[in-house]
């Protein structure tokens, strides 16, 4: 009869575990009397992993600070140059330095568990696009993650605003970025230089150094604008327009 056939499974269990463990059976091949009794005790298949995107959370705690400005002794600390003037500043405070490469001078800094990729673009001012584009992509930081550093003359000397987009208000630099983008929705840093030049000499006037009076007032205005910088990266835009927007 089947029943007599039948043989339950913990009989089963504790014959196998007992004639596996003692030594005269142990040597069929090594494995015992585990090839009669396996198909009594096949293993569940193991659980699948989850897939979790490469970097997934590193790219989140990345951010990409870009300083507008032109290349050449011919421009250094100029107004339309505050861009990587603010971001040697901070490479200073911080004990880097920058490496020529591709499309821009690189180096990066970390601030509470946040790594800050720091660039200036090789490019000249009107295709800072190009090395923003790129280095977003090479390191795959998101572009709420973007933070430009822009001088602006609609804003006196003395004024800081973040804003988390707008327009580029005939920036060269920014316009180009919006162009590279395809939108204008990336936080920016606009650094007042205010705006006293005659008619028709805007060009000349962000492409000159700052007044001898203005001078002193710089090394206070960039150490806020790198507050500014790690604030954002610590606590985000809103939060950070909310502390230091005045």
């Amino acid at each position: 009869m089947k029943s007599d056939r039948f043989i339950p499974a913990a009989f089963l269990f504790l014959v196998y575990s007992q004639l596996n463990n003692y030594s005269p059976f142990r040597g069929l091949g090594g494995m015992g009397f585990k090839p009669y009794f396996s198909k009594y005790f096949k293993k569940a298949a193991p659980a699948p992993k989850p897939v979790v995107p490469v970097n997934a959370a590193d790219n989140d705690m990345k951010y990409l600070i870009v300083g507008l400005g032109n290349i050449g002794p011919e421009y250094a600390d100029t107004r339309h140059n505050i861009g990587f003037m603010i971001l040697d500043e901070l490479a200073k405070q911080e004990g880097v330095k920058f490496s020529n490469m591709r499309l821009a001078y690189y180096t990066e800094v970390s601030h509470k568990g946040r790594a800050l990729h720091l660039i200036k673009p090789t490019t000249y001012m009107n295709l800072s696009g190009k090395a923003l584009n790129h280095w977003m992509k090479e390191l795959k930081i998101p572009q709420q993650n973007v933070l430009v550093l822009v001088d602006d003359i609609a804003l006196p000397l003395g004024t800081l605003r973040l804003k988390p987009k707008g327009s580029a208000a005939g920036h060269n630099g920014l316009k180009h970025i919006e162009a590279t983008l395809g939108n204008n929705e990336y936080a920016r840093l606009r650094f007042g230089v205010g705006d006293n030049y005659p008619k028709g000499r805007q060009v000349d006037y962000v492409l000159s150094g700052f007044d001898d009076d203005e001078v002193p007032e710089l090394p206070a205005l960039i150490d806020r604008s790198i507050e500014m910088i790690k604030s954002f990266a610590a606590i985000g835009t809103e939060l950070t327009m909310t502390k230091y927007n005045k």
